[in-house]
């Protein structure tokens, strides 16, 4: 089987998981994207060599973030009551693990204390808690999701066809960081850019974006909507570029065969991830306002 089939059947499977994930239920996408965290965070704690001890904590912490994020979800969207209390017992037992860890480099006599409360902070900012975050956008609404992984595709594509396009012309094209992706041009970003509006503007007009914005709004919301996925979906893309090249590897992994690992796949989404989260549920609460 050629690389290109490989790469071809493995990313159709993967958008397919996601897709049914988001559409099917509630338990189906806590279940794979808690899977994703998870994995994520291992495959950090693999690539910059962390001991077995502290990946275990990692591992732990990430599962009870997850959870807890998923109560507090549950609880917003008026469920349950008690998933507030689970909440905060989960939350309670995932910054005290965070505190053994830290303190279990002093117990052991680390050699690289600093480096490995660096790995462990950074595992949890940086990967695990815009991952698990995404639990507050399904809830708001399960298209803003869907619409944010539809976008960042739509994103790439048109950035990775416009920039290779452009690469072909005499005098090639505008690189934009050569230190760090050689392949990425400033004719790719604003090709990516235009395609995410113009499919960001498709999907308003199908209703995807009703929760956030209204008739007074207008394009506004979508068009924001598509301008923070492109934007910051790019930078996260360029941050694990760096940290990749900073350690020497190519891929994260070898999660999905010619796509690399799942630091690979959710690198967009590291960034464009919060800011998303966030700007939809500050449009929603001041969308009554309009």
């Amino acid at each position: 089987m050629s690389e290109l089939v490989k790469r071809t059947l493995s990313g159709a499977v993967f958008v397919a998981a996601v897709v049914a994930s988001i559409l099917w239920s509630s338990y189906a996408f806590h279940v794979l994207f808690t899977l994703f965290c998870v994995l994520a965070v291992d495959e950090y704690h693999r690539l910059v060599k962390s001991p077995r001890a502290l990946r275990i904590y990692s591992f732990t912490a990430t599962l009870l973030l997850c959870v807890t994020i998923q109560c507090m979800a549950w609880h917003i969207e008026g469920s349950e009551e008690n998933f507030f209390v689970f909440g905060f017992c989960f939350s309670l037992g995932y910054l005290l693990l965070i505190v053994f860890a830290l303190l279990d480099e002093i117990w052991n006599h680390s050699e690289r204390p600093l480096e490995s409360w660096g790995n462990l902070l950074i595992s949890q900012v940086m990967i695990a808690l815009p991952l698990a975050t995404l639990e507050f956008l399904y809830f708001l609404d399960r298209y803003l999701l869907l619409a944010l992984f539809v976008l960042i595709w739509i994103n790439d594509t048109g950035a990775y066809c416009v920039g290779s396009s452009t690469a072909k012309l005499p005098k090639g094209n505008h690189k934009m960081t050569p230190h760090i992706s050689p392949k990425k041009s400033w004719e790719g970003l604003a090709g990516g850019f235009i395609f995410t509006m113009v499919a960001s503007l498709l999907l308003h007009y199908f209703g995807w974006f009703d929760t956030i914005a209204s008739s007074e709004t207008g394009v506004l919301v979508p068009c924001l909507f598509a301008f923070l996925v492109s934007a910051f979906g790019t930078m996260g893309d360029l941050m694990e570029s760096l940290f990749k090249r900073s350690i020497g590897v190519k891929d994260s992994g070898k999660f999905l065969p010619g796509h690399g690992g799942v630091l690979d796949r959710f690198d967009s989404v590291l960034l464009a991830g919060p800011i998303i989260t966030a700007f939809c549920w500050v449009c929603y609460l001041i969308a009554p306002l309009f």
